[in-house]
């Protein structure tokens, strides 16, 4: 009965978000969303903050154990933990906004409450903004937590502070907007788990984060290059190292209209209740 209820509810709100779907007036509402989303990661910092850079200096210490004696099959002179501390930087910074966004929609459909979430006066612009902005402010307060720590252990001293943060934020929208579909979509934290393993991580795997794509056979090699999580490695790379693999022009392109659509879709989501009104 109560389930019932809640459904109805959130049918008569996403009627109502129709007639606002181009309004950005409540700043205040806005502002609150934000604040909740940035709540949500900050209570719990040791499993936000502290349980990345521990993973990340796993991942930095076993893998360049292993492979010491390699440099990644790069064209630069660079030791291989140098060349894969920015791709587990910028990996672990997509997976937690990716988290933070897909699960604050999922546990509130799960739980019956996204209604509390609908019911004040945002629009879909600014649902769309608040959530967003969120995942962003976790993705970079886990790669600062990284970059502060882990980096110095290295003697790693980012090259471009300005490129390597402006691609860890690109990086933070794609994967808080991808959040925000998936968390939309899915019903289930099944179905979440499905998109997270066959999806989100062989993109992550496929760009380059533990090797340089172009020792990929043919045609990976190639299609490894239009992923879009290989543009957001190889931006942070250069970034911290001053080296790519790709023209990072032609990846900050690909990556600002790659967000632009995602948000689009989102927009459009929030607008008509896809999967919201069920």
């Amino acid at each position: 009965m109560v389930s019932l209820i809640n459904k109805e509810l959130v049918k008569i709100i996403m009627t109502q978000q129709l007639k606002k779907t181009n309004r950005f007036s409540n700043f205040l509402g806005l502002f609150t969303l934000v604040v909740r989303e940035q709540r949500r990661f900050t209570s719990i910092w040791s499993q936000t903050l502290l349980a990345p850079i521990v993973t990340s200096a796993l991942f930095i210490t076993v893998f360049s154990f292993v492979f010491s004696d390699r440099n990644a099959g790069t064209e630069s002179n660079y030791d291989y933990s140098l060349f894969l501390a920015p791709g587990i930087l910028m990996m672990v910074t997509i997976q937690n906004s990716f988290t933070n966004t897909s699960t604050s929609i999922l546990v509130s459909k799960v739980n019956g409450n996204v209604v509390d979430t609908l019911m004040p006066s945002l629009s879909s612009l600014e649902l769309s903004l608040g959530f967003m902005i969120g995942g962003v402010l976790r993705g970079l307060f886990v790669a600062t937590g990284v970059l502060i720590v882990i980096f110095p252990l290295l003697s790693l001293f980012p090259v471009n502070l300005f490129i390597l943060y402006f691609y860890i934020i690109m990086g933070s929208i794609t994967f808080s907007l991808l959040g925000i579909l998936v968390g939309i979509f899915c019903k289930k934290f099944d179905q979440m788990s499905a998109v997270n393993n066959f999806i989100i991580a062989p993109l992550s795997f496929l760009s380059g984060t533990f090797y340089s794509v172009s020792k990929l056979p043919a045609p990976f090699d190639t299609i490894s290059t239009f992923n879009p999580v290989f543009w957001l490695m190889d931006g942070v790379r250069f970034g911290a190292l001053g080296h790519a693999e790709s023209n990072i022009f032609f990846g900050c392109f690909g990556v600002l209209l790659f967000n632009l659509v995602l948000f689009l879709i989102v927009w459009k989501w929030f607008s008509v209740g896809y999967f919201l009104k069920d």
